[in-house]
């Protein structure tokens, strides 16, 4: 290394805590003269591990405005420390994740990392809108541009909010939820997080997890406004392709719906499951011997018992990884492939 490992700038942490950031480091091996892409930025933790494990080179993307000044900052204090440019911030959506990097001119990725969780900083700043814990705006946009909660909550169908909770949210009661809000609706405008979690755990019944009774409603609001599960398919793809040989890709998902893309998108590029992928259309006719991508993970890695109780958050993180031929496969994490 060049440079003394730097930590987070106070402006830029602000509590935040990477997910399976030992795990992450160990499947994606980052070492000196790499380039990665990070294509989550968020609140920067990935990032700052990453250039600290190595004289590495980082892409970051991130669609949030606020993200990319928080990468500023972290960008200027690594250059300032090494005396060159180690972190290149790309404003837009991961799902563009191709013309963002050709754009920058950026090389093959010898790593590319993808958190899919919201970010900790959209969560907990009530202004944003995400949370039912804190009373807010009706927003919940990554990007600040487009539609907001309130729009769609607003102007919906009841056929249409049903099938956003059902769907993208996993509410077994969203019809109860939606004849909810287009009954209240019509006298009040919902325009406050308050507003629509209250409503929502007056219809439906208290989970005997715990688990509050709006949260899988407002996830699947969330994931709607952000068009996220397009996002996670068009991103992963394309990651696959921005791989150079012998580069690994990782994947941190939150919950079964991005789980399950991320399993068939990967299962598909190593030889596991036979779907169409136009950025590969060989992998609908490999096998796992012969295709272009080998598993680093077989069952997906859990963060350990430690780390959830440190941070709650993470308890239902999963980990996926691949890598492109030719290369190794030592991951000595859980669920390893060998």
């Amino acid at each position: 290394m060049n440079a003394l490992p730097l930590s987070l700038p106070t402006s830029v942490s602000n509590g935040h805590i990477p997910v399976m950031l030992t795990e992450v480091l160990e499947a994606l091996k980052p070492a000196d003269g790499n380039a990665i892409l990070d294509c989550t930025f968020g609140g920067g933790g990935y990032t700052t591990a990453i250039l600290n494990a190595a004289d590495c080179t980082v892409w970051a993307i991130d669609r949030d405005p606020d993200a990319i000044v928080r990468g500023n900052i972290l960008a200027k204090a690594f250059a300032e420390a090494s005396g060159k440019p180690r972190l290149h911030m790309l404003h837009g959506s991961f799902g563009t994740m191709r013309d963002l990097t050709q754009q920058a001119e950026a090389p093959a990725f010898d790593g590319i990392v993808l958190d899919l969780g919201v970010s900790s900083f959209q969560l907990d700043e009530a202004e944003r809108g995400f949370s039912f814990k804190q009373d807010g705006p009706l927003d919940m946009r990554m990007a600040r541009t487009g539609r907001t909660a309130a729009d769609v909550v607003n102007t919906a169908s009841e056929a249409e909010l049903a099938d956003i909770f059902h769907f993208y949210g996993e509410e077994r009661h969203a019809r109860r939820v939606a004849r909810a809000i287009v009954a209240d609706r019509v006298e009040t405008p919902f325009t406050t997080t308050a507003q629509l979690a209250g409503l929502i755990r007056r219809v439906v019944p208290s989970d005997r997890s715990g688990i509050d009774s709006a949260t899988r409603s407002f996830q699947g609001l969330r994931i709607a406004v952000n068009d996220e599960l397009g996002e996670i398919e068009r991103g992963l793809e394309q990651a696959l392709y921005l791989l150079a040989p012998g580069g690994r890709l990782v994947v941190v998902s939150f919950h079964s719906l991005e789980d399950r893309i991320a399993k068939r998108v990967l299962g598909n590029a190593t030889g596991k499951s036979q779907s169409f992928s136009r950025y590969d259309p060989r992998a609908a006719m490999t096998k796992a011997d012969d295709a272009p991508f080998v598993a680093l993970t077989g069952k997906p890695v859990r963060p350990g018992d430690a780390e959830c109780s440190a941070n709650p958050r993470a308890r239902s993180a999963r980990l996926r990884a691949v890598a492109k031929r030719p290369t190794d496969v030592s991951f000595s994490g859980k669920g390893l492939n060998p």
